[in-house]
């Protein structure tokens, strides 16, 4: 069945049951995400329903005995609805799961994250970091952690710049994190002023599990402002995140990127497997996978973390992939 799940019920879920180990799953939040339930089962299942799609995200936040059944009831409640299913974000528990129970499951990226205790930008790997950093604190940059209540306006501003820089790009959601709502206090959000004038800004939300922490999430810039904005905001805040003693900062999932054929799975599609290849090649037009990993790897990430879509059936559904950037808003 289908459940109008509160923020409360689903927080409770994606915070207790991290088995899986996704750094995302605070997304499932989101709002414009549906949920389902079954009575009795401990679990929740995130969903977007688009065309003839249900687009899932990540797998189910269930407890071990209630994953199986929570997740075939949902498969036979998607196929009643006469609606293809896929999941997307799983980790690679959740890959094995959904292998076992017939799906064709394939890698489709990676998310990276950076261990804090003893992190420093210190040495010759992060020079150039270092200098996109001082230049943007010389031409004024000032940061701090703002309450997102409080930077309403500030927030507008800035998401009106940078969407007018993408020549008429759409806010893109779902696999995205945002900023508001009843969950807002639970995110981080530090923001950079230059003479007073909103220039960037950078929300966070929380990580659960073994690798528990915050996920640089949401991040947005004036376009053609000084050089390092985003850079010096993330410093500024991985400076905060350590001196509370914070483990982990996961920088989210980034579509074909950490692609190995050791992460694969027996009966994945080596069709799509190609087609990942190919994407983070040459898919730019799709989505900047080599631009938003390059900002990545300056960081210097030390855990690679494979993610994986699955498609309910012995094949991968090329409709089925293009309505995972549907539900996101991409196109």
């Amino acid at each position: 069945m289908t459940a109008a799940t509160t923020d409360e019920s689903l927080l409770g879920a994606v915070r207790t049951h991290t088995g899986c180990e996704n750094p995302s799953a605070f997304l499932a939040l989101n709002s414009g995400n549906s949920t389902y339930t079954v009575p009795g089962l401990d679990g929740v299942i995130v969903y977007r329903r688009t065309g003839r799609h249900a687009v899932q995200f990540g797998g189910p936040f269930a407890a071990p005995d209630a994953y199986g059944p929570l997740l075939e009831s949902f498969r036979r409640y998607v196929k009643g609805e006469g609606l293809s299913l896929v999941g997307v974000q799983l980790q690679r528990a959740d890959a094995e799961r959904y292998a076992g129970h017939g799906f064709t499951v394939n890698q489709i990226g990676a998310s990276w994250a950076v261990t804090l205790g003893d992190f420093s930008l210190r040495g010759t790997r992060f020079m150039q970091l270092r200098n996109k950093i001082s230049r943007a604190h010389r031409n004024g940059l000032e940061i701090k952690e703002v309450d997102a209540g409080d930077w309403l306006k500030e927030i507008a501003a800035i998401d009106a710049a940078w969407l007018g820089g993408k020549d008429g790009a759409h806010q893109l959601e779902f696999l995205v994190g945002e900023v508001g709502g009843e969950v807002q206090p639970l995110r981080r959000l530090f923001a950079g002023t230059i003479d007073g004038t909103p220039v960037a800004y950078i929300s966070y939300s929380p990580v659960y599990g073994e690798r528990a922490g915050w996920m640089h999430d949401l991040s947005r810039r004036i376009p053609g402002g000084s050089p390092g904005l985003m850079e010096a905001v993330n410093a500024h805040a991985i400076e905060v995140f350590r001196s509370e003693g914070v483990p982990w900062l996961h920088f989210g999932f980034t579509p074909f990127t950490g692609l190995d054929a050791s992460h694969e799975l027996d009966g994945h599609s080596p069709a799509f497997q190609w087609l990942m290849h190919a994407l983070w090649a040459e898919g730019a037009a799709l989505y900047p996978a080599q631009t938003q990993l390059s900002y990545k790897q300056k960081w210097a990430p030390d855990a690679l973390i494979p993610e994986y879509v699955a498609f309910d059936g012995p094949s991968a559904s090329l409709a089925s992939f293009a309505h995972i950037f549907r539900a996101c808003k991409a196109f």
